[in-house]
């Protein structure tokens, strides 16, 4: 395909994706006294038996993990999967340099390359804090917050630096033995669908993902060596738990072979992952509820709820 029609067809992509109007939550908790530790929380829609409860997706944000794209650019997508009988909780976390702006209007993360003194990627180790202290807290918070959901069925889900969220959540318990991020048992998670994740750091820092993303999130060159066992999906394997990479196949965000690398470590740590390659689709389709791409999604969220 020529370089034009690739690019004229992303940003297709991209301005559908966030058409959407925000969707407001039904609820929404604290999980820390920082403004952005917080989640959304959206009840299931629709006619249900007394006494049913619906499984739970929790949603990580992407947005190369910088401050001015919040949770509030994914909220379309809460409300989709809320609409197909999900209970949904929807994280914030702090994020790079200017974390203050957090508090403005949703912004297209479609350039994400902060760089020419743009923000910059994340905060160490502030943003994995928050990842790590929100799923720790939301059984409670899910409990008190919303009734309807059932914890005991959990997927986690999150799009591009959201993906490396979810990866990384659910491998804390293969996190080196003196990360006090570690825990002692696998989290209690049905599965996890990781949507055009950042998945590998050392195949985005070569291709320069999001203008370095990935670099600039554990703190700079040196850093980056000395944290990546501490933070990057790739090193942290097996994890034992069900995991399924959602990845188009025209993604000039985060490209394919970022998922095929964590698919490939995979398989070499002995663990099966699901690897579903759409074709004809970039990187923002995955959360735009107008998009074929998005019911896929729902799809293999549901594969693994239900």
């Amino acid at each position: 395909m020529p370089d034009d029609v690739a690019a004229a067809r992303a940003a297709a992509e991209e301005e559908s994706a966030f058409s959407h109007p925000p969707v407001d939550p039904d609820a929404i908790a604290t999980y820390g006294d920082h403004p952005d530790q917080v989640i959304d929380f959206y009840a299931p829609r629709g006619e249900t038996a007394p006494g049913d409860l619906a499984p739970l997706v929790v949603v990580l944000h992407g947005g190369a993990w910088r401050a001015p794209y919040d949770r509030r650019h994914v909220t379309p997508l809460a409300d989709f999967l809320a609409r197909r009988g999900f209970a949904v909780a929807n994280v914030e976390y702090r994020r790079g340099a200017e974390a203050g702006d957090s508090a403005g209007g949703a912004v297209s993360p479609g350039g994400e390359g902060g760089v020419g003194g743009g923000p910059v990627a994340g905060r160490w180790p502030d943003t994995f804090d928050d990842i790590a202290a929100a799923l720790d807290a939301l059984p409670a918070l899910v409990r008190e917050t919303l009734p309807q959901a059932d914890p005991r069925r959990t997927v986690l889900t999150g799009h591009s630096a959201g993906g490396h969220l979810a990866l990384w959540a659910a491998a804390r318990h293969v996190l080196p033995a003196d990360s006090s991020w570690r825990t002692d048992r696998p989290a209690p998670l049905r599965g996890v669908v990781a949507l055009a994740p950042i998945a590998d750091f050392t195949v985005a820092d070569k291709l320069d993902v999001c203008g370095g993303a990935a670099r600039q999130l554990l703190g700079g060159a040196v850093e980056f060596a000395e944290r990546r066992p501490y933070a990057d999906p790739a090193l942290l394997l097996p994890t034992g738990i069900a995991t399924t990479l959602v990845q188009g196949r025209t993604d000039n965000v985060v490209p394919q072979a970022v998922a095929e690398s964590y698919a490939d470590a995979a398989a070499k740590a002995g663990e099966v992952v699901g690897l579903t390659l759409l074709e004809d689709v970039g990187h923002f389709p995955l959360i735009d509820p107008a998009a074929d791409a998005c019911a896929v999604v729902v799809e293999e969220i549901a594969q693994l709820a239900w």
